[in-house]
């Protein structure tokens, strides 16, 4: 028998399962939920679509406090200077004066998850940047990949109401291998080109010093004279693109489920200062419609090749947070923070973000006092008639606060262009009133093909095996059909193996894509290769060699490649040092090479362990062994790629291969 609270409850259910009309909250009838209200197809978004702020309004302010994506963070303080003045493209003061430094505030984060999620989960990574500027802040809000899920900002709450955890069991944390997030996928063919990064590489990085950035989205730049170009912002990682292997990040996720925010704490504390390289592609207004694509499309990248990125300036991050809450949980970041000589495209996801930023501030920091908090302060001076409100930080005195005024001179007063007040592009717009989309924008598949042209042999089967594991996981028959149809327009034979591994019927009919163009850029493969910054694990089975194991040490060093001391307890090492870890604590995963030195006749099977999970992760192995029997029955293959044998004193050899990384000879 239903008690009062149970029956208080169910006048207060909603049944999504059953049929219905769509209506907004005040029940007026929706006739179309999938574009916002646009000036002309390719237009921007109208301020006066009720249904579309309704909706957004209602989404940005879903979770307190957390932030409702992009919970998981963590940030740094650095720097930013520019290689050469960009005058002949933009006005902007930090992008045209080659002496100026400029501070900056970088925020790295997972999407899907909530605060507690671990940092190696399969996931969009963002890579926001607050640059406080002479003219204010300028941010570049950004994810490390180049394309977005969606076209149309109307369909942002759609598309993370699906990737987060099902509302019915809020199950799973940090995952997009649920039903809900593929019926989005399979329903939504936009998707297609996202689906194929989220689905490689790119999508469980090294670390955060090792992953590209981008701006997603198209902007302009606008110099002195009032000449615009079209331009997207890149970030070049200096230590190369560099992923995880699958495996290895699910086991990382157990072991230390704080691993990227660890590893870029310590590399600044050490003085190891991640760096990236600002590049930007640059299009000139009137060769805007010379493309096969839309450049508004924000499903869309430019292809290098087609428009090279320009390498203008470098970013480096050499300061560590004094306080987490204060600094990395209070920070706030908005697409609409602009400065002079930087303005916004038509792009429809974009002009949807621009609104829905300040919103979601208000809720999660409390009001609209935000940006008077100290990370979020400019480091310029700002005044004007805006007062009260919760958590204000300043006395303003004086007894006007609007605008005109004659009995404060008009104080605060307004700024010409030419004094360096912001003026937005004069843009001429004409079209009808209407919602829907471009045609430019409905090639949902050539560019989701190109990507996975462009992937070299090992990273189209680590693609694929992801998404088997994915899409497998998934309960619904038809939601896995249906995800398998959008494979099918891509790649057929892609497409077949996903089906015969989840046991679902492949399409009768072939709707992949036949291009054969690859774009090099692409490809993780064609990246830099150092040895800077890795880190090795030096086990020691047995009474070492002291003066070649100081050899060794030394030349690590002076590669800046540094190594921990594992053994089975915790000891000093006579003179060269201490065993810091054991193999309670330490674990393959946590390193990306691995030194063995070992005079016994036997090896432990933690030792073992350590050596086989390295070598199944693909990883450099360096073995000085008195006797080698224990390994050959091992699963390290002493002949393979990778396998240095140090009695050879191929130490400078092995660095070599921790530079490289990965040896997928291996496995193919």
């Amino acid at each position: 028998m239903a008690n009062k609270k149970d029956e208080q409850l169910k006048k207060f259910t909603m049944n999504n399962e059953n049929k219905a009309d769509l209506t907004t909250n005040q029940g007026l009838k929706i006739t179309e939920d999938e574009f916002s209200l646009k000036a002309g197809l390719r237009g921007p978004t109208l301020m006066e679509d009720f249904h579309f702020r309704e909706k957004m309004t209602h989404f940005d302010h879903e979770r307190i406090p957390e932030r409702i994506v992009h919970a998981r963070g963590v940030g740094a303080h650095g720097i930013f200077q520019l290689y050469e003045s960009l005058i002949e493209y933009t006005k902007a003061d930090f992008l045209t004066d080659t002496s100026k430094i400029t501070p900056v505030f970088v925020r790295f984060s997972t999407v899907q998850g909530s605060k507690g999620s671990a940092d190696t989960v399969r996931d969009v990574r963002g890579f926001a940047t607050k640059f406080y500027t002479d003219e204010g802040n300028f941010d570049l809000v950004g994810n490390n990949m180049p394309v977005f899920f969606i076209q149309d900002a109307i369909k942002f709450p759609d598309f993370v109401h699906a990737v987060k955890p099902e509302p019915d069991t809020d199950i799973p944390q940090g995952a997009s291998a649920h039903d809900t997030f593929w019926d989005f996928v399979g329903q939504n063919p936009e998707t297609a080109h996202m689906i194929m990064w989220l689905m490689s590489d790119r999508a469980i990085p090294r670390s955060f010093r090792m992953m590209e950035g981008f701006g997603v989205h198209s902007f302009r730049l606008i110099n002195a004279e009032g000449r615009a170009h079209f331009v997207k912002f890149h970030w070049k990682p200096k230590l190369g693109l560099h992923s995880l292997v699958w495996d290895e990040a699910q086991r990382i996720s157990g072991k230390n489920p704080d691993f990227h925010r660890q590893d870029l704490y310590d590399a600044i504390d050490q003085g190891e200062y991640p760096e990236w390289e600002l590049g930007l592609q640059i299009i000139p207004e009137e060769n805007e419609h010379q493309f096969d694509f839309d450049i508004l499309d924000p499903t869309k990248i430019w292809p290098e090749e087609d428009v090279p990125v320009k390498i203008v300036g470098k970013l480096t991050l050499n300061r560590n947070v004094d306080n987490f809450f204060a600094e990395t949980e209070q920070v706030a970041f908005h697409p609409g923070h602009v400065v002079p000589g930087i303005d916004f495209s038509n792009d429809p996801l974009l002009q949807g973000r621009l609104f829905s930023y300040t919103d979601t501030q208000l809720s999660r920091l409390g009001g609209p006092n935000f940006h008077q908090i100290p990370i979020n302060r400019p480091v310029c001076p700002f005044s004007n008639n805006q007062r009260d409100g919760m958590h204000q930080m300043i006395i303003h005195k004086g007894q006007t606060s609007y605008h005109r005024n004659a009995l404060n001179e008009n104080q605060p007063s307004p700024v010409s262009a030419e004094q360096s007040g912001y003026e937005h592009y004069q843009e001429k717009v004409d079209g009808r009133k209407i919602r829907g989309r471009s045609k430019s924008f409905l090639d949902f598949f050539s560019q989701a093909k190109l990507f996975y042209n462009s992937l070299s042999s090992y990273e189209q089967l680590h693609l694929k095996s992801a998404l088997c594991f994915e899409i497998g996981k998934c309960k619904s028959e038809m939601v896995k059909i249906n995800a398998v149809a959008i494979l099918n327009h891509i790649d057929r034979q892609m497409a077949q193996v996903v089906a015969e591994t989840i046991g679902v019927p492949l399409p009768e009919e072939n709707h992949e894509v036949t291009s054969t163009k690859k774009s090099p850029a692409l490809s993780m493969s064609n990246t830099i290769f150092k040895a800077d910054t890795k880190k090795v694990a030096i086990i020691v089975n047995g009474i070492p060699d002291e003066s070649q194991l100081r050899k060794w040490m030394m030349k690590l060093i002076e590669r800046k490649v540094s190594y921990c001391i594992i053994d089975n307890k915790i000891h000093e090492l006579n003179h060269i040092g201490k065993v810091t870890k054991t193999f309670d604590i330490a674990d393959p995963t946590l390193f990306d090479a691995v030194l063995l030195i070992s005079n016994e006749t036997e090896i432990k099977t933690p030792t073992l362990e350590f050596i086989e999970t390295s070598y199944k992760h693909y990883k450099p192995i360096a073995l000085a062994l008195s006797h080698p029997k224990p390994i050959e029955y091992s699963r390290v293959k002493l002949n393979a790629p990778g396998v240095y044998d140090l009695t050879s004193s191929m130490i400078e050899q092995f660095i070599d291969g921790i530079a490289k990384g990965r040896f997928w000879e291996r496995v193919l």
